[in-house]
């Protein structure tokens, strides 16, 4: 068994890597989060308001640390922040969502080797293994809406879609990862087997981004299973 940290954007990819590392009898001390300096309370990983992401955490009842960054420093950023962890929660490792990206787990393996962690990524896969991964997330019991999209990959009408066998049979009509693993979508978990509360919540305005769209969600909320 190892105490770990799972890197929490607070999508599903990264919920299935912390209830497999669970299921496997590790420890996740903590969730962490990376916070640019100079966008005010907005997420690295989707842009989403950080305190979604502690609802999420509060939800699961475990920690979340965010960690502040400048896009100049990130990964030393990272760096000095997983050291601090490492001391604070006695962390052996630190685990990432990531599925077949090879230069996103360099850097992670870069990262943790140089501070002394493990990497372990829980859900690595080969490409061609995406489609059937997203059936696990499609059945597994956990509940996630997409907040983002990107323009040129997915059409607006894919924003507030529940990742249900629905959205399993549609996304295989697009040229995109069936997981959204280049970014082509990104999701909210907001319930599911290890979450102790249901976390309710509105759909909002749609917010016009670079090259992107993400769609609000707010009026966030507790409510007991």
């Amino acid at each position: 068994m190892m105490n770990i940290a799972i890197s929490w954007s607070g999508g599903k990819d990264g919920c299935i890597a912390l209830h497999r590392l669970i299921e496997q009898g590790h420890s996740v001390k903590c969730l962490f989060t990376t916070l640019p300096e100079d966008i005010d309370g907005r997420t690295f990983g989707h842009g989403e308001k950080a305190e979604s992401i502690k609802l999420q955490a509060k939800a699961l009842g475990i920690p979340v640390e965010f960690i502040g960054c400048s896009f100049k420093s990130y990964t030393e950023d990272v760096k000095k922040a997983l050291v601090a962890l490492k001391n604070i929660y006695g962390l052996n490792a630190a685990a990432f969502g990531d599925l077949y990206l090879q230069e996103h787990r360099d850097w992670g393996e870069d990262v943790c080797r140089e501070i002394g962690l493990e990497a372990i990524y829980p859900l690595w896969m080969q490409e061609s293994e995406a489609l059937s991964a997203l059936q696990i997330f499609v059945n597994s019991g956990y509940q996630a809406t997409v907040i983002r999209i990107r323009e040129e990959k997915l059409a607006d009408s894919w924003l507030g879609r529940e990742v249900d066998e629905e959205f399993f049979t549609d996304i295989q009509r697009e040229a995109v990862c069936p997981m959204g693993e280049a970014g082509e979508y990104h999701t909210f978990v907001y319930d599911g087997p290890l979450f102790k509360k249901k976390i309710e919540f509105t759909k909002g305005e749609t917010i016009q981004l670079e090259t992107s769209k993400r769609m609000e969600i707010e009026s966030l909320r507790l409510r007991e299973k």
